[in-house]
């Protein structure tokens, strides 16, 4: 940017600081600067209602055809899988883990599915995994062949891309509303909404895959005179099958993640359905155990789809020896009976279990409440009600005097002038939070809300990010949903701020340690393939129904991306950048936060951008713990089978998703 281009930029944010100050204090003397104004709402649910759900109920006999094809080779798989015994599924999964990964992968597979057994899941977890047979090629055979169609004709890329972008940012709940409508209660409309989501992964990394084809590779097959299926399936697949399987690895992973999902309009009886149950019931013993069942599934597909897509040659002698007695023990238990499955030991283990968490739960609950009370007042309160909202007697003991008022707009003009003395827009910042500081997010005054979103999408990436911005800001005003939409914005925001703080401090201590990331590594793995469901359990354990248990079970499916990210970036920042930084005598200090940090800049950002989509594909998850956001609101539009309602508020979250992640990243990558 150009010194005039900055100048001009660093004015026209340092005028909408100033106007927004004003609206802020006009806001006071005219309440409906605050809220976006209620008599501007219109029914739009009901209008939308009647619009789509001739279009559903004129579809809903194909649905129900559809629905009873699917349910007949789902019958055959799930009859399949309940005949074979249990040893000769262990066994095959054994062989195939040993084969896509080692020895290690195959020993971790055998006892992985020994405590499936053991815990008394094995029949609910093979209904579990005829669901993700079902699912799993479906998507895969859709996304391949919509990113070979879209690397066959270019100009469809970006519309395609755009499409993706919505499939994987809607709520997953938004989608179940229109297929239970067209597909009626059962295992399709959830299977369906698994295909929905699971398609993207597949076709991103197909485009990426046929892309990166060598040239030297598609010129050599010209040059021998083949045609054009002939170039397509035997040159540039073969080329492009690492990360075809890659795609396959993204796609069974995303398949996984909606299997609770499924389990609350299918009322399937796996272990979606029993993780599920048993939150309802407030059994947490068993509801971990199911959880860690849902988890293990997850881990050892990822792990064995992303073997296969990193094979390398095993020992063969050492993959056979370890096959023979694998075989050897497993036909001995099979000659013990098929019906041979010891759960009830270990339904009684889950049922002490629930014993032992109940005592951890009044044993630990001072130092949660106090870590509740801490989170509460000092994050959450001021990010809501802000500073103004806060300063009372029953919150923080003193109540909001003109002496304090005074007290506060010194200290953040001090602020502002100390840190836009170094830089004019890190003072711009550092006004704009503390505005937000003082009336909280849902309470900045609605035109300030469109102004600034305006003006930062415009300079960021043209008109069309400012009309999809400006279409979901009338939206949410228009449809009465402006304050859900800000309370979300809100509670995404703290649990941002939060997992980011501690994701991003575990990242640089990963890079800066080779053990300590080996530690971390396995952590990381087991929350990044853990059921979004599942996070809910120990928090709904530990502090009850409650917007801090929704927080909490954000941050910990969000914290994930910015480890990664962050340790990714420091580890790759330029070697000779690196030492040059050292042979200019920085201190391990000044390397970290002068060279590396600034060198893996857009790591970074890319990791801020993935937290973002963590934290609000959570939102809906999060509603059924007692939240008040745009995610209750969608969960609340499934249990009334309102579809006019649950599309509405899904496309809110959809734009706010979309707007955020290209604010945070200067183009759309596949």
């Amino acid at each position: 940017m150009t010194a005039p281009a900055a100048v001009k930029r660093q004015r026209l944010w340092a005028g909408l600081l100033a106007l927004a100050i004003v609206l802020v204090v006009l806001a006071r003397l005219i309440p409906v600067l605050g809220t976006f104004p209620a008599g501007l709402a219109l029914d739009l649910s009901s209008w939308l209602n009647a619009a789509v759900t001739p279009i559903f109920e004129a579809v809903r006999p194909l649905g129900m055809v559809l629905s009873a094809v699917t349910e007949t080779p789902l019958a055959a798989i799930r009859s399949g899988l309940a005949w074979t015994p249990w040893p000769a599924t262990v066994l095959a999964v054994t062989v195939i883990a040993l084969h896509a990964g080692g020895a290690r992968l195959a020993l971790f597979t055998a006892a992985a599915l020994g405590v499936v057994v053991a815990m008394g899941y094995w029949p609910k977890a093979m209904n579990t995994l005829a669901l993700v047979m079902i699912s799993v090629p479906a998507a895969v055979g859709i996304g391949f062949a919509l990113g070979a169609l879209a690397h066959r004709l270019p100009r469809a890329q970006p519309a395609l891309i755009a499409l993706l972008d919505v499939m994987q940012t809607w709520p997953a709940f938004g989608y179940l509303i229109p297929l239970l409508i067209l597909f009626g209660f059962g295992p399709m409309a959830g299977l369906t909404a698994s295909v929905i989501f699971s398609v993207p992964p597949m076709v991103r990394n197909t485009l990426v895959g046929l892309r990166e084809v060598p040239p030297a590779i598609v010129e050599s097959a010209l040059m021998a005179g083949a045609r054009p299926g002939q170039l397509f399936w035997q040159a540039k697949v073969p080329s492009a099958l690492p990360q075809l399987l890659v795609g396959v690895n993204q796609t069974t992973m995303a398949s996984l993640s909606m299997v609770i999902i499924v389990a609350i309009i299918g009322g399937f009886n796996d272990i979606g359905w029993e993780v599920l149950s048993a939150m309802r019931a407030a059994e947490l013993g068993r509801s971990l155990g199911a959880g860690l069942v849902i988890v293990l599934i997850a881990v050892l597909l990822d792990r064995i789809t992303r073997g296969f897509a990193r094979r390398r040659a095993h020992a063969i002698r050492a993959r056979w020896l370890l096959a023979g007695i694998v075989l050897v023990l497993l036909a001995a238990l099979a000659l013990a009976g098929r019906d041979l499955l010891p759960g009830e030991q270990g339904q009684r283990w889950l049922r002490q279990l629930d014993g032992w968490l109940l005592d951890f739960v009044g044993w630990s609950a001072p130092f949660f409440a106090v870590l509740r009370n801490a989170i509460n007042y000092g994050v959450m309160l001021p990010m809501r009600i802000g500073f103004s909202g806060s300063a009372s007697p029953m919150v923080w003991g003193f109540a909001l005097t003109p002496a304090i008022t005074a007290a506060y707009v010194v200290v953040a003009a001090g602020i502002v002038l100390a840190l836009g003395w170094q830089s004019p827009m890190r003072g711009i910042v550092a006004g704009f939070v503390a505005l937000l500081f003082w009336t909280g997010l849902p309470g900045f005054p609605w035109p300030g809300v469109f102004l600034v979103v305006g003006v930062a999408t415009w300079q960021k990436s043209g008109p069309g990010l400012f009309s999809l911005a400006m279409a979901g800001l009338v939206l949410a005003g228009i449809s009465g949903l402006w304050v859900p939409m800000m309370q979300s914005v809100y509670l995404c925001a703290v649990a941002v701020i939060i997992s980011f703080a501690i994701g991003g401090a575990l990242g640089v201590l990963a890079a800066e340690s080779a053990r300590f990331s080996a530690i971390l590594r396995p952590v990381s793995d087991t929350l990044q393939t853990m059921p979004q469901f599942v996070f809910l359990i120990p928090a709904l354990m530990l502090f009850k129904v409650g917007e801090f248990t929704a927080l909490i079970a954000i941050v910990l499916y969000a914290v994930v991306p910015p480890i990664r990210y962050v340790e990714h970036g420091l580890r790759n920042v330029r070697a000779d950048l690196a030492e040059a930084g050292v042979q200019m005598g920085a201190t391990r200090w000044q390397m970290l936060w002068q060279v590396k940090l600034p060198l893996a800049r857009s790591s970074v950002l890319l990791g801020l951008n993935q937290t973002i989509m963590a934290a609000l594909s959570m939102l809906v998850i999060a509603a059924l713990v007692g939240t008040r956001e745009l995610g209750q609101q969608v969960y609340v539009a499934l249990s009334k089978a309102d579809a006019g309602a649950g599309l509405i508020s899904g496309g809110i979250i959809t734009c706010v998703a979309l707007v955020s992640d290209r604010l945070l990243r200067s183009r759309s990558p596949v």
